[in-house]
């Protein structure tokens, strides 16, 4: 009902919307016609005015000839001929017509009868003057004509020259109220199409406001309701498209579940006592279930223990509400040993009416995967364990013998000089001057050299510079000192201008790497040059170790674990890893080798 009442509700407004539509047009169309109608007559009012105006104007030239026509057959013809005196004649008759028309209007030339008051006052004023030239014109005219009262023509010709002075003045008066009338007939049309458009203008905004509007409100509204219906419609047909497409994917799907369940999942429904109401196919052929075993509860069927199927039957006594997944151990009739990973779901068929769902997956694969892991995994645990014994015990002997090595400089070196310094003090006989000189001399040449002995020994246990001014400059103090004691050009670039400092950790692990790395140049390639490099990225340290050594077969190495060269590289690979780091190792026998430590940053 208020259906209907809101659609006649917007008939009536429609109908009423158009009536003022076409009543606007009406309304523009005839406020056109109107100004066109206007503008046309002051347009032809305006044509008429400046032929005026060129007439008024040309009747001074007329003016003008006839006085000169006048002359000329009064003192410069000595005798007057008479195709002279009928151009004077046709001039005189001309200039008479055309101011009597001015004066009292002409349908031929279209001079308006009326006029203004002005300029029937510049006429009346003008008329005895226009008389007296065309009287006087006309009797100079006949005495020509009959040659008689010639002496009277002197007299004519001044009076006609006085008089034209005066008619030109006058005319000018006359041509000027035309100009100033024609000039006030424009205003007023200007006026008048001014009025007429801004009319116009405001009809329009009152269209614009009133109907046009409210119309394209209506009309956005209609056209909204007619989008909003097609999209229902249109919704309502994809829907009933999709319901049926779904209820046929519906049944393909359940006949393919149906289909996969059969064939491919071990699946069984249970009733809540064990009795099996349905077993899948897949699951029957894996149990050796027969119709003849239909008798049989699902326990039963399941295995052939008989602890096995009293813990089965209390399973689903006690958890056949709130269900139960948990990995079972079988043993079917042929006596193989079968792991399943079991799902027991509840499902409510119907009120007080319930059954259990049975889902099932064979893992017997994944569990004898998963013990042959276990017993790969303690093997190399086993393997790993010895390793990590091998290296301990290496690192406990190359502890044992650098600890050897600083004994032996510190009883050797050190401690001899002490001794020999301590003896010479002890020798010093100061009344001998000259040999106390000589002593002391060579007692500052022996301090000297143990105080150089000890920075080595300090030098080799723990770098000063490392501690003080990080890894950049105790690599550059590294090379340098092992260039001077070994006789090698051992050389060191930081080619990305690396001054950052790590975590003291990483700063000497770097820093052994390295002293292993070139060490090894030294005592195993026989290499005459080698070159550190130092560069980095945001996040990564690298260090290059090259020489060029003879290089060694990096594959016989890693399969002589047990020798001097591969614990070596093994002690470098575990070094970085407790870093973080990695390492990268490219030699080439005769040429050369590259060890490379990237370290994170």
């Amino acid at each position: 009902m208020k259906k209907s009442n809101q659609e006649a509700a917007d008939k009536i407004t429609f109908k009423n919307l158009r009536r003022l539509y076409f009543f606007a047009l009406w309304t523009i169309a005839i406020t056109i016609i109107l100004s066109q109608v206007l503008v046309q007559y002051n347009l032809k009012q305006q044509l008429s005015d400046s032929k005026i105006i060129n007439i008024s104007g040309k009747q001074r030239m007329l003016s003008q000839k006839i006085v000169k026509e006048v002359l000329i057959l009064h003192y410069v013809s000595d005798a007057a001929s008479a195709e002279q005196i009928l151009h004077l004649k046709r001039v005189l008759e001309l200039w008479k017509t055309t101011q009597n028309a001015l004066k009292n209007g002409s349908e031929s030339l279209a001079f308006p009868k009326e006029k203004s008051e002005t300029l029937r006052k510049l006429y009346a004023d003008i008329n005895p003057i226009f008389n007296s030239i065309s009287k006087d014109t006309d009797s100079f005219l006949l005495n020509l004509k009959d040659k008689q009262r010639l002496a009277d023509n002197q007299k004519l010709v001044q009076s006609i020259l006085k008089s034209e002075g005066i008619f030109l003045s006058k005319m000018n008066q006359i041509v000027s109220q035309y100009d100033l009338e024609a000039h006030e007939k424009v205003t007023e049309q200007r006026k008048t199409e001014y009025w007429i458009f801004a009319f116009t203008l405001f009809v329009l905004l009152m269209e614009f406001f009133f109907i046009f509007k409210p119309t394209n409100k209506k009309i956005e509204k209609l056209i909204a309701k007619l989008l909003s219906s097609e999209k229902k419609a249109l919704k309502l047909a994809y829907d009933t498209e999709i319901i049926s497409e779904i209820k046929e994917n519906s049944v393909k799907e359940l006949k393919s579940l149906n289909y996969a369940m059969e064939n491919t999942l071990l699946y069984c429904r249970i009733a809540p006592d064990g009795s099996i109401i349905h077993i899948g196919e897949k699951f029957a052929k894996l149990l050796n279930y027969t119709k003849f075993s239909s008798h049989k509860t699902f326990s039963h069927v399941l295995t052939t223990e008989e602890k096995e199927q009293l813990n089965i039957d209390r399973l689903i006594s006690e958890k056949q509400r709130s269900g139960w997944q948990g990995e079972i151990n079988i043993i079917n009739k042929e006596g193989q040993n079968i792991w399943l990973d079991l799902s027991m779901v509840p499902v409510t068929i119907k009120k007080e009416e319930s059954e259990l769902l049975i889902i099932c997956f064979n893992i017997t694969e994944r569990k004898k995967a998963q013990r042959e892991v276990e017993r790969l995994n303690i093997e190399n645990s086993t393997e790993k364990i010895n390793q990590q014994k091998i290296i301990s015990s290496r690192i406990v002997e190359n502890q044992e013998n650098e600890q050897n090595r600083i004994a032996k400089e510190i009883h050797d070196g050190i401690g001899q000089m002490l001794t020999g310094l301590k003896f010479s003090l002890e020798s010093i006989n100061l009344e001998d001057k000259e040999k106390s000189a000589q002593k002391i001399d060579y007692l500052k040449k022996l301090s000297l050299d143990i105080i150089k002995g000890v920075r080595t020994a300090t030098f080799n246990l723990m770098p000063p510079e490392l501690n003080d001014h990080g890894i950049v400059s105790s690599l550059s103090k590294l090379t340098q000192e092992l260039s001077k004691l070994t006789g090698k050009e051992i050389l060191f670039y930081n080619k990305t201008d690396f001054d950052q400092r790590l975590d003291s950790l990483i700063e000497i692990n770097i820093y052994r790497l390295t002293q292993e790395a070139i060490n090894n140049a030294i005592k195993y390639a026989e290499s005459s040059h080698i070159i550190v490099q130092l560069s980095h990225s945001q996040t990564l340290l690298s260090v290059i170790v090259d020489d060029n050594g003879k290089g060694f077969d990096i594959s016989a190495v890693d399969k002589k674990r047990n020798s001097q060269s591969g614990m070596g590289l093994l002690f470098m690979k575990e070094r970085v890893q407790y870093i973080n780091g990695r390492v990268f190792i490219k030699s080439i026998p005769g040429e050369g080798t590259r060890i490379t430590f990237n370290i994170p940053i």
